[in-house]
């Protein structure tokens, strides 16, 4: 494993997605650095509502519906993100699952921050109005690898849309289409030895076919957008390759709407090709460290979940993440 005491390569950055938000997310960070405060401030002003309030008050309800929790993850990822550059900090490359992607384009400044506001909360309002409520599911595949689930989702299928949402981790895979073709996909997995098949607590079956429509109002909205080369490589979701231009940032950003994440290819990616051995997730929670910790083994991670964490992380990263 590498040494978490001393490493001479740059970390990768990674951005976390719908499911790691929580009451009280980024008031530690605002309320310490006011850098993170400005962030939070200028989506309080772009966006024209209390979103800080909203992330670090609630009400809970309120924040996990997809058009506020798609821009109150991103503030607060930006809000970390904003300390981490203060700091001098730089990553070699960033990845963001889902959601996070846009949270990775903007610490690359291929995309501006205001501007990604605006697009996350269309994009949240667009994804939830896709498919009427109700007739959508997601679940969450344990203990079957992701051939198999994808098996079983071909076969449960019948007619209806059921196809493989998440590639999130070696025997974790999240399946998503029409509500009833995912329960049958669940009761058939179960059948097939997974460890465990639930339906996930979301209305809409997102990264599928089913999001076409979102998809075809995003590309016009993201064709409208001003974007920039990024300054080091986004590995994005759709293909887990390497973006370094401003084009195919935003073309990634489009098909990734209605494509499956394709995290574990993602993470591989940067651990071999890109020779990352060390892992930051800026923004709340720990989610993808624990996907990254079963994807790729060797590796070292890291949650800046608190502020707390930053001091030790610049120390256990200095030199390379102070920028001397």
């Amino acid at each position: 494993m590498a040494n978490p005491e001393a490493t001479d390569t740059l970390p990768a950055w990674v951005f976390p997605g719908q499911g790691s938000q929580k009451v009280g997310m980024g008031r530690a960070w605002a309320e310490r650095h006011p850098e993170a405060r400005a962030a939070f401030e200028e989506a309080d002003d772009r966006l024209g509502f209390a979103l800080s309030t909203l992330c670090w008050e609630g009400p809970e309800e309120e924040l996990r519906r997809t058009a506020n929790t798609q821009p109150a993850l991103l503030a607060t990822s930006v809000a970390i993100l904003r300390v981490l550059e203060a700091a001098g900090a730089r990553p070699a490359a960033a990845a963001g699952h889902s959601l996070g992607e846009y949270s990775a384009l903007v610490a690359a400044g291929a995309l501006d921050y205001g501007d990604a506001l605006a697009l996350v909360r269309r994009r949240g309002e667009l994804m939830q109005e896709a498919v009427p409520e109700g007739e959508g599911a997601m679940a969450a595949i344990l203990g079957l690898d992701a051939a198999a689930v994808q098996e079983v989702a071909a076969e449960a299928a019948g007619g209806q849309i059921c196809a493989v949402a998440n590639f999130n981790a070696p025997g974790q895979t999240v399946i998503a289409g029409h509500a009833p073709a995912v329960e049958r996909a669940i009761a058939l997995a179960g059948a097939r030895g997974a460890r465990k098949a639930v339906r996930l607590p979301v209305s809409a079956p997102f990264h599928t076919p089913l999001m076409r429509p979102a998809r075809e109002a995003m590309a016009e909205l993201l064709a409208g957008t001003r974007f920039e080369d990024p300054a080091f490589p986004v590995v994005v979701n759709a293909d887990a390759v390497p973006v370094t231009s401003g084009e195919a940032a935003r073309d990634a950003l489009v098909r990734q709407i209605d494509s499956p994440v394709r995290w574990v290819e993602s993470i591989e990616r940067m651990a071999g090709e890109l020779r990352i051995e060390s892992f930051v997730e800026v923004g709340p929670g720990k989610v993808l460290c624990a996907l990254i910790r079963r994807i790729a083994p060797g590796s070292v991670q890291a949650s800046l979940d608190e502020p707390d964490a930053l001091a030790e992380l610049l120390d256990r990263h200095s030199p390379t993440l102070d920028g001397d």
